[in-house]
């Protein structure tokens, strides 16, 4: 397992070297999850490496291999995001594509709002215009709460409910995911998307409530794009063929030009 320092804490990651003059493209996963279940289990490791890109994939902190902290002070988007230019450092990458996934775009966003020049490319899974709406401390707690609830099936909420099953899966530290969900963070400026550089993809499923819309995310970037996946939801869209078609599609710049005219 290879590690690197950020903040004092060690982070687990995975990673493939590019070919000589290749990109790395950083993969950052979602909450609860880790860089073999968001990222190994459901097939982007083997597709990228039948494409011969080069990637790494980190867990976050407080997820998987990496240390886990039970203080929320640990845990916001800047901590978060210089764990992955922390990575970027040791890896000698000096700008990277970006891919992250649920609370991984979270952090994506934030490293390409802290260091815009070291972004090339940024993907956005999982997330949309609800990125805007403010986490309620009652919401967050909740889901603290069905972290820390002592039997899962006190839990009635469908959605806490299938976080706290895919926690327990996973065998993660639910102390330390409670915290995570318990940092504070000053609020997104929508205003702010619009100065970055790159160019960005918004990917969600039409059948994602946790996302909201993702084109009407994308349209406050300057250079972005929304991509809605049918038949998906917040879950399977992460596995799912459509979603990696979308991806490599605008990594390989294909999909710059409608057919359709729209």
């Amino acid at each position: 397992m290879a590690t690197f320092t950020s903040d004092g804490l060690e982070i687990a990651f995975d990673a493939r070297e590019p070919a000589p003059g290749g990109s790395w493209l950083i993969l950052v996963h979602g909450f609860a999850s880790n860089r073999h279940e968001g990222w190994r289990r459901t097939g982007w490791y083997a597709a990228l490496e039948r494409r011969g890109m080069g990637f790494a994939a980190l867990d976050q902190r407080g997820h998987g291999d990496s240390a886990k902290p039970h203080d929320p002070a640990l845990y916001g988007r800047a901590a978060m995001a210089r764990d992955v230019l922390a990575l970027m450092d040791h890896l000698g990458a000096a700008r990277a594509d970006l891919f992250g996934y649920s609370m991984g775009s979270r952090t994506a966003l934030e490293v390409a709002l802290t260091a815009p020049d070291r972004v090339s490319n940024l993907i956005l899974g999982g997330v949309g215009d609800a990125l805007f709406t403010p986490r309620e401390t009652a919401s967050t707690g909740a889901m603290a709460a069905a972290m820390r609830a002592a039997d899962p099936e006190s839990l009635t909420e469908p959605m806490l409910r299938s976080f706290r099953q895919f926690a327990d899966e996973q065998g993660e530290d639910r102390e330390a995911l409670a915290a995570c969900t318990e940092a504070t963070n000053p609020p997104l400026d929508p205003a702010v998307l619009a100065t970055l550089p790159m160019p960005v993809r918004v990917i969600a499923g039409m059948q994602d409530r946790l996302a909201g819309d993702p084109e009407a995310l994308a349209a406050r970037f300057a250079y972005g794009k929304g991509v809605v996946l049918p038949g998906c939801d917040h879950f399977s869209a992460i596995p799912h063929g459509l979603t990696k078609a979308a991806v490599f599609d605008f990594l390989d710049g294909l999909d710059e030009e409608d057919p359709w005219g729209r």
